[in-house]
């Protein structure tokens, strides 16, 4: 039996770009479906059911930014922002608002390539449940088969880099977890040194659970070294 191909929805409003990224995706096996604009995107995601979004920020009338957070209202789908702006406060900006990963314009189609796969392999993983378990600590309750996740008894919505993040963090908790062995796990070896996504969804965590942000329960931050799960 054929497996189904992935399906990944491109938004951006060049018309050459778009192109380039479908013919170049189509070849390498993927499905594609495309958008100009922001509401167009969003209509689109109604009707089907992407297993990646490529998203540019600049778009008419709904940049990206607003497209993304629309998105993550209602869906967990992993989300590659592309941006001609290569400063880290739009890169952070774009990880708060829930985006996944994001590559920066001009870029080659070799790189937008891992990308895709490094996105697309890390959401497969998370599909698939690491142990039957349940933990339970301190008012928080994670449930690794079904990967809901619980604060006193009140539902927390984890998007699968999140929660694959947070289960690294409990199966190895009271140890402290460095950087690279966080980045590696969760991201894979090419993000080993991408300490800035580590920082970023580690506030995302936090913020989630509802924590302070200089709130240590739960995560707490090792100077130097990286996280500790701990309650």
């Amino acid at each position: 039996m054929t497996s189904r191909r992935p399906c990944v929805l491109v938004v951006d409003d060049d018309v050459q770009i778009l192109r380039y990224i479908r013919r170049t995706l189509e070849l390498e096996g993927y499905q594609i479906l495309t958008a100009v604009d922001g509401k167009v995107a969003l209509e689109m995601m109604e009707r089907e059911t992407p297993d990646l979004v490529i998203l540019d920020i600049m778009l008419p009338e709904m940049d990206g930014y607003s497209v993304c957070e629309r998105i993550r209202e209602f869906s967990t789908v992993p989300i590659i922002m592309v941006t001609a702006k290569g400063n880290d406060d739009e890169k952070v900006r774009g990880f708060e608002l829930g985006a996944d990963d994001y590559v920066t314009k001009p870029f080659s189609i070799v790189e937008l390539l891992a990308r895709v796969k490094a996105v697309l392999r890390r959401s497969r993983t998370a599909g698939a449940a690491v142990t039957p378990a349940i933990y339970r600590g301190n008012g928080l309750e994670v449930n690794f088969a079904s990967r809901r996740v619980t604060v006193d008894g009140r539902q927390v919505n984890l998007t699968p880099t999140e929660f694959n993040l947070l289960q690294e963090l409990i199966l190895n908790r009271d140890k402290a977890l460095t950087h690279s062995h966080l980045l590696q796990r969760v991201w894979g070896p090419e993000y080993r040194d991408e300490k800035e996504y580590l920082h970023v969804f580690i506030g995302r965590l936090r913020a989630k659970l509802h924590l302070d942000p200089k709130d240590q329960r739960y995560i707490k931050t090792i100077p130097g070294v990286g996280y500790q799960f701990s309650v």
